[in-house]
C-alpha cells in the first residue's frame, strides 16, 4: 500500500512497483485518514506512510495502521529536514519498521537509489511479514540459534580482554541500540563506536536520543575527534567512520569514500579498522538490519583475534547481518536483544568463554 500525498511521487512508486513481477500494489491514499480506512481493507504485507500528508499526517496514522492489520511492516517515508527526521525517529519507536529519506528534487542519481532501496525494503520487510507463524512468534528461532552457536560459532579467547566495543546496525536499530546501550553502567569501562545505516541529519537526531536514554555521553563522530572509555560515538550520516592513530593514539577518521554494500557509512569499515587498530582487543556486536554489512569486517576482526557477537534470529528485525555473521561462523555468541548488554559486560570483566 502506498498512502503518498504528492500525486507525482505516489504515480513514481506505482509505476516502479508494478514493474516488479513479485510485487502487487493492493491500495493508494492520499492522505493519513484514507490510509487508515484502506489498510483495514487491502490488508497490505507493507505500507509506504508519508510523514507529510494532510487530514491526518503519517505519525498519527500509524497506529491506527498497526492496530487494524497485526504485524504490518511500515516504511516511513521523510523529507531530509531535522523536523521530519525527529518525527521518523519518532515513528520507528511507535512501531514502524523502516524508513526511507525521499530523494532530492532533480537529482537522477538519488532517485535510482531511491527506487533500488525502496524495492529491496519491501521485499525485506515482505519476507518477515510472511514468515511462517512459528517462526514469526520466534518460537522455532531459538533453537535454530543454539544450533548455530553449537556447529559454527567462533572461540572467545582465552584471557579476552577487550578496549573498543563496535557496533553496526541497520533495519530496527535504533531501537535495538538504546535497548543495549541502556543496560550497560554509566562507567562502561570501552568507547564505543556505533555505525548505523541512516543519512544526514537522522544520525544527529539518533545520538541525541540514545544520549538522554542512556547513562553515558553519546554523541555524533567528528574527524580527527579523540575517544575515551565511557562515550559512544555514532558514525554520521553519509560518511563513512573508521579509526586512525594520530601520532600513536587512536581518533576518528571520516571519509566520503565510495559507498560500501549500498551504504555510507557502513559498518565494514569501521570493523577492519577497529581489528587493525585494535588487534585482539576487540569486541564488536552486529545488530538487526537487513543485507550482509559487518560480514566481511567481522572476518577481520576474527582472524585478528578479536571477538564478535550477533543478534539472534527471534528478536530481530531483520536476520539479514547478524545472520550473515552467524551463518558464515564468525559470532562467538547468538544473543537475544535483551540478553546482549549483560553478556557484553561478562565479556568486558572476563566472566565468558
Amino acid at each position: 500500500m502506498i498512502a503518498e500525498d504528492s500525486a507525482v511521487v505516489r504515480g513514481l512508486m506505482l509505476r516502479w512497483l508494478e514493474a516488479e513481477p513479485d510485487i502487487e500494489i493492493v491500495a493508494l491514499a492520499s492522505n493519513g485518514r484514507e490510509a487508515v480506512r484502506k489498510v483495514g481493507e487491502a490488508k497490505p504485507d507493507v505500507a509506504i506512510l508519508d510523514v507529510e500528508m494532510p487530514e491526518m499526517d503519517g505519525i498519527e496514522a500509524l497506529p491506527h495502521m498497526l492496530k487494524a492489520v497485526p504485524g504490518l511492516a511500515v516504511i516511513m517515508a521523510s523529507t531530509l529536514t531535522r523536523r521530519n527526521a525527529t518525527i521518523t525517529m519518532r515513528a520507528l519507536e511507535l512501531g514502524a519498521a523502516d524508513y526511507l529519506p525521499k530523494p532530492e528534487a532533480g537529482s537522477m542519481v538519488s532517485a535510482a537509489d531511491y527506487k533500488r532501496e525502496l524495492i529491496s525494503k519491501i521485499r525485506g520487510l515482505a519476507q518477515i511479514r510472511t514468515k511462517p507463524p512459528a517462526l514469526a512468534a520466534g518460537a522455532s528461532a531459538a533453537p535454530r540459534a543454539a544450533s548455530l552457536t553449537r556447529a559454527t560459532a567462533a572461540a572467545i579467547p582465552s584471557g579476552f580482554r577487550p578496549e573498543i566495543l563496535v557496533i553496526g546496525s541497520s533495519t530496527g536499530g535504533p531501537q535495538a541500540l538504546r535497548a543495549v546501550l541502556e543496560k550497560l553502567p554509566a562507567r562502561f569501562p570501552l568507547p564505543i563506536l556505533i555505525v548505523q545505516h541512516m543519512p544526514a541529519m537522522f544520525t544527529a537526531i539518533l545520538a541525541e536520543q540514545l544520549d538522554k536514554a542512556t547513562p553515558f555521553a553519546v554523541t555524533e563522530a567528528s574527524d580527527g575527534q579523540p575517544f575515551r572509555p565511557g562515550q559512544a560515538l555514532v558514525a554520521p550520516g553519509g560518511q563513512h567512520m573508521r579509526i586512525a592513530l594520530r601520532h600513536g593514539a587512536p581518533v576518528i577518521a571520516l571519509d566520503q569514500s565510495p559507498p560500501v554494500n549500498f551504504c555510507r557509512p557502513a559498518v565494514d569499515p569501521l570493523f577492519d579498522s577497529a581489528a587493525e587498530a585494535f588487534g585482539p582487543r576487540t569486541l564488536a556486536v552486529v545488530l538487526t538490519g537487513m543485507g550482509h554489512d559487518g560480514r566481511d569486517g567481522a572476518r577481520t576482526i576474527v582472524g585478528k583475534g578479536g571477538v564478535v557477537l550477533a543478534q539472534d534470529e527471534a528478536t530481530s528485525t531483520v536476520w539479514g547481518m547478524p545472520g550473515a555473521v552467524a551463518q558464515a561462523g564468525l559470532a562467538a555468541a547468538i544473543k537475544p536483544l535483551g540478553e546482549m548488554a549483560a553478556f557484553v559486560q561478562t565479556i568486558v570483566s572476563g566472566g565468558a568463554r
